[in-house]
């Protein structure tokens, strides 16, 4: 015992002489001062030299956003470009950026790519901040492995970040002790670390989640893999240019971090306009027999996309209500359906305002729409008759309604709508079709609509009749984005195959039994195979990620499988694999080898000797030479779908494909 204290005391006293105190962070290295040699210049390093790091600990407090071994982090200290995440657990765009994140790790490996986590809980997200404690208590007890387990199974059931939830992703990512995790929790040990990443966005400008600095360089929100791809390479390149000079790998991303900051221009002071969201470029939006408030002959229609559960919606209310006061008949509101799935009593809240309108009109859904936003907090069953009886419903036909989901269709197609014109997030406003987005001040709208007014009024001094204004303002809009189309090799006529071998829609699905998105995947193809039964097949091709080691030998465990039992076979391998996900060691899949009754002579033989090996890679070829490096992926009569999209998706896809076919 005393020899341990008198080790510390010489550590303490060698930090304390050798660098004059903790590292700005709070970081436990102990950093030698030396002489860096820095140029713009590609034809020399940008350093010579870097700090000297303790074992397991590191720093790069001296880039333009600091990271630190108290980060958790994906990919090798040393690599060419890192990028830091700053993200909330509750955050819905965090939750869909996820899906490309883990399709970037796939592209790059874990050489060229570094992901750096930073916790950016939102005040108005009241799990998210207990979420972060618990991942970072998961970190700080067991490492990155760890906290990217518990990472995924808390965006995975988002809608569920609760106290005993943390408990038991803690435990299935490895924590043993959780009486002392739950300790942790409690006494909320690891809030600083918290509070430390949130003080850090507000100083790099991470105004909202999820924000991305690659190397240094700002990317906001749930943006697409190739905005990602874009820079990611642009950095590379310029990456490996100063390898080549010098520059010691493990220094470079804080060098180029400093200097794509002093490249970055800064805001202009003067510019009064600090809205950088486009409010100019028009969408044509339809408007069809949706509910309205204000007459077809308005000179300026909103479309509101909006959600009877979120609190932004109710909070933007008044201000919708102050405009339609003060502009009268020359302002209609068209209302949309966009119910968001963790919001689990929008949906139920939604069926009531649209049958309160089937019985009762137009001024039956406003009313309801008003106590239904008055009343947020109580939208369970027993509120909802409440609601219903007080508009003089018949209570009957309401219950009916509510039970068989008569109004489903109606809000998928509203939900299909906000999905082509990526209106994301609730509440979400389109002015004669220019968009604006979230519970913004009044003087916002205003703006648009004075703008927008006048337009409307000269196009009636041109003989245009009010009735068709809208039409005319916005038929030079933007459409939708159209469906990505990939061409594929023809799946192999023995490939594994579940419903109708002679349906006109084959949905290939190329996954991985690792993969914790595929597993998510696999949920949705069960709604799509129940809501399309013979008009689909689905068609099984393996693409195990090299970031998931036991994926390769599991996909050739369904091959064998197949084999020996066709299709049945496979299937009942694939749903024990992905039934436990976690474990797909040998021994395991030998257990469900037996489990399914497969001659285990001739299965050890297969698996011993890599018999299946060739036709799992040459699925994963067919992909790569498709531009296809992340799961899952589907190609659905030649559409494509990256990721593991939501119902509406797939049916917005097979409804195309169906089309087609006939």
């Amino acid at each position: 015992m005393l020899r341990a204290s008198f080790s510390t005391l010489l550590l303490v006293l060698f930090i304390v002489v050798g660098c004059g105190g903790p590292s700005p962070s709070g970081s436990n290295l102990v950093v030698i001062p030396t002489a860096r040699i820095t140029d713009d210049s590609p034809d020399r390093p940008l350093v010579t030299a870097g700090p000297l790091e303790l074992p397991g600990q590191w720093s790069d407090d001296d880039a333009s956003v600091p990271v630190s071994s108290k980060d958790p982090s994906w990919g090798q200290r040393d690599a060419l470009v890192t990028m830091v995440e700053f993200s909330d657990f509750q955050c819905p765009y965090c939750s869909r950026a996820r899906a490309t994140v883990e399709l970037l790790r796939a592209a790059y490996g874990n050489a060229d790519l570094r992901i750096v986590w930073k916790h950016q809980p939102l005040p108005f997200h009241q799990h998210a901040k207990p979420a972060a404690e618990a991942a970072q208590g998961v970190f700080a007890l067991k490492g990155a492995e760890a906290f990217w387990r518990f990472h995924d199974l808390a965006f995975s059931n988002q809608s569920q970040l609760t106290r005993d939830n943390f408990l038991t992703w803690a435990e299935a990512a490895g924590i043993i002790d959780l009486a002392g995790f739950e300790a942790g929790l409690e006494d909320h040990r690891w809030a600083q670390k918290i509070d430390h990443d949130v003080a850090l966005a507000k100083q790099v400008g991470a105004n909202g989640t999820p924000t991305f600095f690659i190397n240094g360089v700002l990317l906001s929100g749930a943006q697409p893999f190739d905005k990602f791809k874009e820079l990611i390479d642009a950095e590379l390149v310029k990456a490996k240019a100063q390898a080549t000079h010098g520059t010691p790998r493990a220094r470079i991303y804080a060098m180029m971090s400093q200097q794509n900051k002093k490249a970055t221009p800064k805001p202009d002071d003067d510019d009064d306009d600090d809205d950088r969201e486009d409010t100019t470029t028009v969408f044509k939006i339809p408007v069809g027999n949706e509910p309205a408030r204000g007459p077809k002959t308005a000179l300026v229609t909103i479309v509101e996309f909006s959600d009877f559960q979120c609190p932004y919606c109710a909070r933007v209310q008044p201000v919708v209500t102050a405009l339609l006061a003060k502009y009268g008949n020359d302002l209609r509101l068209v209302w949309r359906n966009e119910p968001l799935p963790f919001h689990p009593r929008a949906m139920p809240a939604a069926y009531l305002a649209l049958e309160a309108r089937a019985q009762k009109g137009d001024a039956a859904f406003w009313s309801g729409h008003d106590a239904l936003f008055a009343d947020q907090k109580n939208l369970d069953d027993a509120s909802l008759e409440a609601l219903a009886q007080k508009l003089g419903m018949d209570l009957t036909k309401t219950r009916a309604a509510l039970k068989s989901e008569k109004h489903k269709p109606a809000i998928m197609a509203d939900m299909d709508l906000a999905e082509d014109f990526q209106a994301n997030g609730t509440p979400h406003f389109f002015v004669n079709g220019r968009r604006l987005v979230g519970a913004q001040p009044q003087d916002k709208f205003e703006k648009i609509i004075d703008e927008e007014l006048k337009k409307a009024r000269a196009l009636i001094a041109k003989g245009t009749v009010a009735a068709k204004v809208y039409d005319e303002l916005t038929k030079g809009g933007k459409g939708p984005p159209p469906l990505e189309m990939k061409t594929i090799a023809a799946a192999p006529a023995n490939a594994p195959v579940k419903g109708n071998l002679t349906a006109k829609v084959t949905i290939q699905v190329f996954s991985d039994f690792q993969c914790p998105f595929c597993k998510r995947g696999e949920d949705t193809l069960v709604d799509v195979m129940k809501a399309y039964g013979t008009r689909v097949k689905l068609v099984w091709r393996d693409l195990p990620l090299p970031m998931h080691p036991d994926a390769p030998l599991a996909a050739q465990a369904g091959r064998e499988a197949f084999k020996q039992k066709g299709s049945t076979g496979f299937w009942q391998m694939h749903g024990l694999m992905f039934g436990n996900q976690q474990d797909l060691s040998r021994a395991t899949l030998d257990g469900h080898a037996q489990k399914i009754g497969l001659d285990m002579t001739k299965w050890k033989l297969a698996l011993d000797t890599g018999a299946h090996k060739a036709a799992v890679d040459a699925d994963s070829a067919v992909a790569n030479a498709a531009g296809i490096h992340g799961t899952p992926a589907f190609v659905i009569n030649g559409y494509f779908i990256s990721g593991a999209q939501p119902l509406a998706k797939f049916r917005k896809v097979i409804e195309r494909a169906l089309a087609e076919a006939k």
